[in-house]
């Protein structure tokens, strides 16, 4: 056996350490609260500890979330929204002050397990049109210091979560990564404090938006069953896009001097509805390859190793934004009331299965919808139903969704069902101008997963939280009025 330095030993070591942490806190998840009708924290909490997830990724600071998150030992990464960038990045007191509120009370009297904060969520979107290039790394920088100042430095990292459209190929290989043109000077000014900082970069990854966003993306190229024909870069083979995509980023590191910089994925995912290729299968055969895929430890070619990595999501939210498309808000491996939408095997749990929440309660089983004997000409018919669908939620109609298979009728009453169940079934949300009806028969088809859903009762947390009050039949009679 050859001689072993000092510095070998403790890089050894630091590898079996990351090991044994990979294994003991597995794959992590992502928690949005972008829902009309968010399940309570306890019930939430409750699903991730029953389904044996140790690591979950908020993208705010909500107090009854993280409070409910104590003693559990599941690490938390808390985020700071973009829109309180400017706040924190301006002004060291402000930074300071968040830093004590939802990082410092939390630790020291909630017991929560907090270790990351992240700093803003994709920032550097080219769709934001560079609204918060000059805040995000203040805002870092404040954070951190704040941290520092607060004792916490060495057990709460900071990160950046950014988008893989942060970084390019200039020869369509990984080996050609690069950050950015355009954003290549604030990138390494970011990259550099986290390296100073023992801080990793978080990168969210989606295949499926490549598939979603180019009709000639091979499709099985986004899968990890090794289906496609792998790509060469240099004599490197890449079965999947993941690990592409994630060495295109490690090649731009090692380009810049940062060879070293941990990595985290911060999402990762598939949608189940929306779009012609978000369905169930798809979803469950993205997820269940990508567990598979990174559960020996292999890691990719620039980056062997375990893969820190939170799915993404744990639930859908019927709040979110449909600008980048109608999936937005079904990236949940439960739906919004915690039920396991397919198989999935996470590794954590005795049967091998997701395991739903436990004791939802619902609204009353009735349902709101066109009346039958109403005709489809007749004048408040499409205003109705715009109405209905740009207040509520009807992302699951459309070509290639769960219930595109609807006739005109079911279409129609769907979207009148959507409303009144967001506004928790009161008698004014289903009083669309003589053309619709409350009923008790469900109106769901008895083929195929389009579902009429019942909505689950509204929680009232102690932040004063309150389900939305619906617009009352005079305004909806006004709208329509405008709209003709």
């Amino acid at each position: 056996m050859g001689w072993v330095t000092v510095a070998d030993r403790i890089n050894i070591g630091l590898v079996c350490l990351f090991m044994m942490l990979w294994s003991v806190s597995g794959i992590g998840v992502n928690w949005g609260t972008q829902a009309s009708h968010p399940l309570p924290p306890d019930t939430m909490v409750r699903l991730l500890r029953d389904n044996g997830f140790q690591r979950v990724k908020l993208f705010d600071a909500d107090y009854d979330t993280l409070k409910t998150l104590g003693k559990t030992g599941i690490e938390v990464m808390v985020g700071i929204p973009n829109d309180m960038l400017a706040i924190v990045g301006g002004s060291m007191k402000a930074a300071e002050k968040w830093v004590a509120k939802n990082v410092t009370q939390h630790i020291t009297s909630n017991n929560v397990n907090i270790r990351y904060v992240a700093v803003g969520n994709e920032p550097f979107l080219e769709t934001y049109n560079g609204s918060y290039l000059g805040i995000t790394f203040p805002a870092l920088r404040n954070i951190q210091s704040a941290l520092v100042k607060a004792g916490h430095n060495n057990q709460v990292k900071v990160t950046v979560p950014l988008n893989a459209d942060v970084y390019e190929s200039t020869n369509g290989s990984p080996s050609g990564g690069d950050f950015r043109a355009d954003i290549h000077n604030i990138m390494l000014t970011i990259v550099n404090f986290l390296s100073l900082s023992a801080a990793p970069f978080t990168v969210n990854i989606y295949p499926f938006i490549s598939l979603y966003s180019d009709p000639n993306f091979p499709v099985e190229y986004a899968f990890f069953d090794g289906n496609a024909s792998p790509v060469s870069d240099g004599g490197t083979l890449y079965y999947n896009m993941f690990d592409a995509n994630l060495d295109t980023l490690a090649h731009a590191l090692q380009k810049n001097g940062f060879a070293d910089l941990p990595i985290i994925v911060g999402e990762i995912g598939w949608p189940t509805d929306g779009d012609r290729n978000a369905n169930t299968e798809y979803a469950r055969r993205f997820n269940q390859g990508f567990m598979s895929h990174i559960s020996g430890g292999r890691g990719t070619p620039m980056r062997p190793g375990p893969i820190d990595a939170y799915l993404f999501s744990l639930i859908d939210e019927d709040s979110k934004s449909i600008a980048p498309g109608n999936f937005e808000r079904h990236w949940g491996i439960f739906t919004f009331d915690g039920q396991a939408k397919y198989p999935l095997n996470l590794g954590t749990t005795n049967s091998g299965a997701l395991i739903s929440a436990k004791g939802v309660q619902y609204l009353e089983r009735k349902w709101c919808v066109m009346k039958p004997s109403v005709r489809l000409d007749d004048p408040q018919v499409e205003p109705s139903v715009s109405f209905a669908c740009g207040s509520a939620d009807c992302t699951c109609l459309g070509y290639g969704t769960s219930c595109g298979n609807l006739d005109a009728w079911g279409n129609i009453s769907y979207a009148f069902n959507s409303y009144f169940q967001k506004n928790n079934q009161r008698e004014d949300a289903c009083k669309f101008p003589n053309v619709s009806m409350i009923t008790k028969a469900d109106p769901s088809p008895t083929d195929g997963n389009c579902k009429f859903n019942i909505m689950i009762q509204p929680y009232y947390g102690s932040a004063g939280w309150y389900a939305q009050k619906p617009l009352g039949l005079t305004s909806v009679l006004l709208i329509f009025s405008l709209v003709l």
